[in-house]
Order: structure tokens, then C-alpha cells, then sequence
């Protein structure tokens, strides 16, 4: 018999008392709990699962043939509630009240009445009908704002705890190695110190809201071979420790307190049922205390897709002995099956003892182990009927933020002078993409994600297109836009060529419309044979531009295509990444000239659709050379954008050396040479140009956004530490070495006006995971 625990007016037990340590708190729960109880903690469930019809991902049904009913894991208690907003459409009051109910079911079922965890996805803004639309993640790493990317987590942390939730499963940091990848959509750049800085930006916002983050997919999901979604990951220990990992490890820093295991296999091992990755690199080396979750159904895949384990509870003893806490999206393999195992003995109880504590560690963090059983509130966060209908998930303060980023986000890659605008006269919009308001949302925003199995609904949020902004910016502006993104139908084709003829200027969006699994052309499983344009796309571009009428290129996409032939002829190009619910005011505004340009890219373009991946993170032996007939060298690199004015770059200095330990500042000068104002990225690179492991020909060490008047400078101060030199050596050690460092100053990885060096003194020293991370930057006005 186990012992009943007090009723709601007894004493606090000491697991109750806020006052106390939560280790101490956790060691008192734990010794009261039997394994089943134990086991209930690492339990997800999918709480409201999709309606009937076809399922949102194509492994659901393999899951839920075997999932349990609420009512029958309720009374071992339950570890998290699985996305009770984001799996239908519902308001946000039904949500909050749904909510309210189950977390009521899930206190009154076990004898200690502990409420879940509450989990929402979050990337692109609180995953629920009516909530903010923000931009994509590459659109984040194309502002270059990391204090932007700040407030946008903030506002949606404020949106998820205002509705009851704990935990958001964001950010992604996953660096776009091949943009093929139909998860590109999701990624921040190609650059690890980019995804780093914003990544920590969005955890650092977000926590302080109160909510959880979850760091994902750890580690190297990105590097799929040739960019299938689950693919096997073939990579070296340097590019996986310098590469995939840094981000990863600044964003812990920041205070991440729960990570996501990646669903690919490295060199055959799944990260799954990782123990050296999971609980030696993750927990031993960089020091991670928090929870580790399943990707959705991923210990699962132990079973039926790895098949490294012969059994449900095969799987959850592999995944549990490696380190995985919680079973998300709901339980399979660690309900019954590995209970018995613990029974027999084959799985140490021990094991269940070290996920559950971490599990009830993080509920006494969140408030969860505060009440006491037979209280009206179990989990006195989530909010009462008349909070829920006063409720509002897309406030103007919202919708502001998402503006400004999505502003910032556009990149204007070519011009020939066509471009600001002058006047809607004359003015046609064509494009499959042109009056398709899903062309501005990524695949992880609800009406992409959920939306779409629900047609007859409205989107929740007011989303105006490309076209019905640019009239708005400009009156007589034409249309002649279609809705298949695939442009199937020759007639669509053929009036936008006829309307293009009858044109001063064409605007033809193109791009993609984001979907799961085939449902669109990026996103989850929507991978791609080539950065070619989707469908015939680029057939119709060609009948525009053979018209002969000035032409401008507009990119709504969550990836970047291959368009060379299209931009040789086009009069401007200009990429948006999803830019969420304001995109389409933002990118009229930069057509228009109401908006300064100043997106960089933060993904190369690639010249060819057969020649990915590309990256600028490349090898001194990887570039144009004759020994290839393939050239590597991208149409637009990492770091290129435009603006409506020029800048001069001058004055580079340099301190001359430092000790292996010490810091360099390198400074420059920047001024508005033209008669706009306009904001200029000022990137810093560093090379190394002897060393004793291949490095890459240069990476991004630091940079600003500075804005400036027409005659306007400023100078802008990087404080380099020598860490920031660091690489992983010969013996796999993240090492300093002494010696030349280079310096490059300029617009893009490919523009860089501004060279010099310093040195390094000293020994060869070897850094742990406390070594110095980021660049401190200072802007002094001129």
C-alpha cells in the first residue's frame, strides 16, 4: 500500500514548501513515489489530438494506435500536456478553459495532485488561432537586430503565460548547411555566431518572461544528407564541435532550460539513444542541468524507424539510460513497457529516479509543486474564465514589433535603379505569390500548420498580401496575380506575360507557400531535389521578362533559390524571408521607398539550382579553381543587402597584439556618402591564416547596425578576445594558437573594403566552455 498523502488541509508536506531548496524538495517527493508515479512524470499527452481526416504529421497514427486514454495515466500523474492551443483551431478563451479542465483532471488524478507542464510551439509566435504572426527565423538572422529578435520572444512569452503555458519548444538552432532542407524555413542562417547571438537573444527574452525554452535539435538535424528531412548526418568532430555545437553552447549560457534531441542518426548512432551525446557532451561538458524532451514520437523511432531496439519498451530504456527525461507528444514507450522493465529489474530504478527529479525540479521552478491536493486552482496560472475572454494573443504592441522586424528583415539584393517606386500608374503585380497571404507565413505559424486542415475557417489574424499593400502604398497598381504556387495552368502563365506587356513595371512574386509533408513547398518533409523555383515558377518569370518591361524579382520563400538567369534580366530582386502577418506592408513599404532597406542575407544564394550546398564558411581549397567544374561561388553571399543610399568605409584600426588570453580592439569608420538615410550592417571578419587544422577562409566575428544620415558617420569598436579565435585543434581540444589573425571590415562576406591583422603572443592554450563567446560592439557618433 502506499501512503496517502495529507489532504488539502493538513501541513505542508516538505515537497510543498516554496521555501525550501528544490533539491531538498524534489529528494522528499521522489522517496514518496512509487515507480509507476515516477514514470508518470517523463509521460507526455497529446491533449486535444486532430480532429478526424487526415493527419498533420505522417507517423501520428503509428503512435496513437497505441496511446493511452488521459483517464488512464492520470492517476500516476502526468509530465506534460501536449499543444492544447495548437492542434485545432479554437479561441483562445475555449483554449484557456480547455486547459483549465484537463490540468483540473490531471491534479485530481494522482494522490499528490501535481498539475503538467503546459508546451506550445513558438517559433514564429504563440501557435494558437488569433495569436501574432511574427517573421520567420531567417528573416531574424536577415535583420541582423538581435535586440528586436529580444522583444519579439518577450511579447511571445507574454502571450503564453497569459494563456497558462510553461514551456515553448523554440528556438531552432540549427545552422542551414543545405538549404534543400525543407526545415531551412525554421533555421536563423548559415552562420553558427549568428544563430548564436539571436538564438540567445530569444532564449534570454523569453525566460525572463517566465516561459521555458527548448533549445532544438540537438545536435546536427540540419546537416542531413543532402537535405532530406531524417536523413542519416555525415560529419567530422570539428564541424560538429565548431559548427553545430556553438550555438547550442551560448545559448545554454544564456539560461535555456530545456533542450530537444534531434530525430537524424550520426554515423549510425541516434542521438535518441546518445548517451555520450545527451548526458557527456550535453550534461558533462557544457554543464546542462535542465530537461531533455523528445522531438515528437522520437524514442518511438527507436523502435519503428532506427530500429536499434526491439520494442516500445526497448526504445525507452535506450533513450532513458541516454539521457531523454520526457516523452513527447505523448506517452508509449515510457508508460507500461518500460515500468515492467524497471519491475524486473533490467532498467535500474535509479534511471527513473534521475528523469523524474529533473522533471519535478522544473515543476518546482514553475510553481507546480505550490498546492496542495484538493485546491480549486491546480497551477494557479492558468487564468480564470473572465482573464481567458479579455484575452488578446494580437495586441497592436504585437503587431508593432512584428512590423519593425519584418521591415528590417527585407533585403533588396539587386537594383538597377528601378526601384523606390515612384507611383502605382502604370504599376502591375503578378505571381503566383503576389495575393496568397500563406506566401508570408512559415510552416510553424498556426494557420500554415493547422490552418490549413481547416479551409473554412478564417486565419485568425488580419494578413494583407503583397498586392493589397502595395496598392495601399501606391493607388493604381493593377493585379494580375494567381494562387497556385506550382503555376500549373498555362493560362496563368499567359495573363501574367499579358499583363506584364501592358505594364511600365511588373512586380512578380515568387516563392514558396509553407505546408507539412508534401502539403506545400517548405517546410517539415517538404525537402527539394534542387534550389530550383517551385513548379514552373520559373517558366513564368521568363514569359514576364521576355516582354521586355522592367521587371521586379520579389522572393517570399523560407529558402533561397537558385535564379540566376532571372536576375541577370530582372531590374531588382528583393527577398523576404515569411515575414509573418506585417510582411506585406513591409515589403510595399521597401518597393515603395516609405522603407529603407536593410536586410543581409543571411543564407547564401547559390547561382545554380543543382550546385547546393554552398556556405561561406568554405575552405581555402573550396573555392573557384580549375581542378572543379563546379563553382562554389554564390550569386549573393552571406552578409549582402542593398539600401537605398551609399556608405564609405575608412580608418580601419588595429591593435597591433595580444596574448593568447587577451582582447584586440578592431574600429573603423562608416559614413552616408548619399542623399538618403539609410542603415548600414557593419560586419567583422577574422581569417586565420596559418594554422595547425583547415579553417575556413574567414567567419563573422561581430557587427552593428548603425544608422546614419545623408554626410553622417560613425565609428564602430569591436573588443576581439583571443577565444573568439578558437577552434577545436588537432587532438579535438578547443584550442588558442599564437600567430596572425586577419581582420576584414565591410558589407558582406564578399565585399569587405577594409584588411589589416594582429598578433597573437604566447602559448597554445587550450579553453573549456567558461572561454568568451561574443564581441561587444560600440557605436560612437563622428
Amino acid at each position: 500500500m502506499t501512503e496517502a498523502v495529507p489532504a488539502a488541509s493538513a501541513t505542508r508536506e516538505p515537497w510543498q514548501d516554496r521555501e525550501s531548496p528544490v533539491a531538498e524538495r524534489v529528494a522528499d517527493l521522489l522517496a514518496r513515489m512509487t515507480p509507476e508515479e515516477k514514470a508518470g512524470q517523463l509521460a507526455g499527452f497529446w491533449a486535444m489530438p486532430a480532429e478526424p481526416g487526415e493527419p498533420v504529421a505522417p507517423m501520428e497514427d503509428d503512435s496513437h494506435e497505441t496511446a493511452p486514454a488521459l483517464a488512464d495515466v492520470v492517476d500516476r500523474g502526468l509530465g506534460q500536456l501536449t499543444r492544447v492551443f495548437g492542434t485545432a483551431p479554437v479561441p483562445a478563451a475555449e483554449g484557456v478553459a480547455r486547459l483549465r479542465e484537463l490540468q483540473g483532471r490531471v491534479a485530481a488524478g494522482n494522490r499528490f495532485g501535481i498539475p503538467a507542464i503546459a508546451h506550445e510551439e513558438c517559433l514564429n509566435g504563440f501557435m494558437t488561432w488569433g495569436a501574432t504572426v511574427f517573421p520567420s527565423p531567417p528573416a531574424w538572422g536577415a535583420a541582423f537586430d538581435a535586440e528586436l529578435v529580444g522583444e519579439m520572444a518577450a511579447a511571445i512569452g507574454a502571450s503564453l503565460r497569459a494563456a497558462g503555458v510553461h514551456q515553448g519548444l523554440a528556438p531552432v538552432l540549427d545552422v542551414v548547411r543545405d538549404a534543400r532542407w525543407g526545415r531551412t524555413e525554421e533555421c536563423i542562417g548559415e552562420d553558427p555566431y549568428l544563430v548564436g547571438v539571436l538564438g540567445t537573444a530569444y532564449v534570454r527574452a523569453m525566460e525572463g518572461a517566465g516561459i521555458v525554452t527548448t533549445l532544438k535539435h540537438f545536435a546536427g538535424y540540419s546537416a542531413s544528407r543532402a537535405g532530406r528531412n531524417m536523413a542519416p548526418v555525415a560529419i567530422g568532430p570539428r564541424e560538429f564541435a565548431d559548427v553545430v555545437l556553438e550555438p547550442f553552447a551560448m545559448a545554454l549560457r544564456a539560461g535555456a532550460r530545456s533542450v530537444m534531441h534531434s530525430y537524424t542518426d550520426v554515423d549510425g548512432m541516434p542521438s535518441a539513444a546518445d548517451e555520450r551525446l545527451l548526458t557527456g557532451l550535453l550534461r558533462g561538458e557544457l554543464g546542462f542541468t535542465g530537461t531533455v524532451v523528445a522531438d515528437y514520437f522520437g524514442i518511438s523511432f527507436l523502435e519503428t524507424r532506427h530500429r536499434v531496439a526491439g520494442s516500445r519498451g526497448g526504445a525507452g530504456a535506450l533513450a532513458l539510460r541516454a539521457g531523454i527525461d520526457m516523452e513527447l507528444p505523448t506517452v508509449r514507450c515510457y508508460g507500461e513497457p518500460l515500468i515492467e522493465l524497471v519491475r524486473s529489474g533490467a532498467v535500474p530504478e535509479e534511471l527513473l529516479d534521475r528523469a523524474a527529479g529533473r522533471v519535478l525540479a522544473m515543476k518546482a521552478e514553475l510553481g507546480l509543486l505550490d498546492g496542495v491536493p484538493g485546491d480549486d486552482v491546480p497551477g494557479d496560472d492558468v487564468p480564470d474564465d473572465g482573464d481567458a475572454r479579455a484575452l488578446d494573443l494580437d495586441p497592436p504592441e504585437h503587431r508593432a514589433i512584428a512590423r519593425r522586424l519584418a521591415e528590417e528583415s527585407v533585403v533588396l539584393l539587386a537594383n538597377d535603379g528601378v526601384l523606390p517606386l515612384r507611383s502605382g500608374d502604370g504599376v502591375v503585380v503578378a505571381g503566383p505569390l503576389a495575393e496568397d497571404p500563406f506566401g508570408m507565413m512559415g510552416c510553424y505559424t498556426f494557420p500554415a500548420h493547422v490552418g490549413r486542415q481547416h479551409p473554412e475557417l478564417p486565419l485568425g489574424v488580419e494578413i494583407r498580401t503583397v498586392a493589397d499593400a502595395l496598392r495601399a502604398e501606391l493607388p493604381g497598381v493593377r493585379v494580375a496575380g494567381s494562387k497556385d504556387v506550382f503555376v500549373a495552368d498555362d493560362a496563368d502563365i499567359e495573363a501574367a506575360a499579358t499583363a506584364a506587356a501592358d505594364a511600365e513595371v511588373c512586380v512578380l512574386v515568387l516563392g514558396d507557400r509553407a505546408g507539412l509533408f508534401g502539403r506545400g513547398t517548405s517546410g517539415e518533409g517538404c525537402d527539394a531535389e534542387t534550389l530550383a523555383l517551385p513548379g514552373r515558377q520559373a517558366e513564368l518569370a521568363e514569359a514576364v521578362l521576355d516582354t521586355g518591361t522592367p521587371t521586379v524579382l520579389v522572393m517570399l520563400s523560407g529558402r533561397p533559390y537558385a535564379i540566376e538567369g532571372l536576375a541577370d534580366r530582372a531590374a531588382a530582386v528583393v527577398q523576404a524571408f515569411f515575414p509573418g502577418e506585417e510582411g506585406g506592408p513591409a515589403v510595399a513599404g521597401v518597393l515603395a521607398g516609405r522603407v529603407d532597406p536593410s536586410g543581409r542575407m543571411p543564407i547564401s544564394v547559390p547561382r545554380r539550382a543543382s550546385g547546393p550546398p554552398v556556405t561561406y564558411l568554405r575552405s581555402p581549397m573550396d573555392g573557384g579553381h580549375d581542378w572543379s567544374a563546379v563553382d562554389p561561388v554564390p550569386l549573393y553571399p552571406f552578409g549582402h543587402g542593398l539600401t537605398w543610399t551609399t556608405f564609405e568605409y575608412s580608418g580601419l584600426e588595429v591593435g597591433e597584439r595580444a596574448a593568447t588570453d587577451g582582447t584586440v580592439t578592431v574600429s573603423a569608420a562608416v559614413r552616408n556618402t548619399g542623399d538618403r538615410a539609410g542603415t548600414e550592417v557593419v560586419q567583422l571578419y577574422l581569417s586565420d591564416p596559418v594554422a595547425s587544422v583547415v579553417r575556413p577562409v574567414r567567419w563573422l566575428a561581430g557587427w552593428a547596425r548603425v544608422r546614419l544620415e545623408p554626410g553622417e558617420a560613425a565609428r564602430v569598436a569591436f573588443e576581439v578576445h583571443a577565444d573568439r579565435t578558437s577552434f577545436t585543434g588537432a587532438d579535438l581540444r578547443r584550442v588558442v594558437e599564437p600567430g596572425t589573425v586577419g581582420v576584414e571590415v565591410g558589407r558582406s562576406s564578399a565585399d569587405l573594403p577594409l584588411r589589416g591583422s594582429f598578433t597573437l603572443d604566447g602559448p597554445v592554450r587550450e579553453l573549456g566552455t567558461d572561454r568568451v563567446m561574443t564581441v561587444p560592439v560600440e557605436v560612437t557618433p563622428l
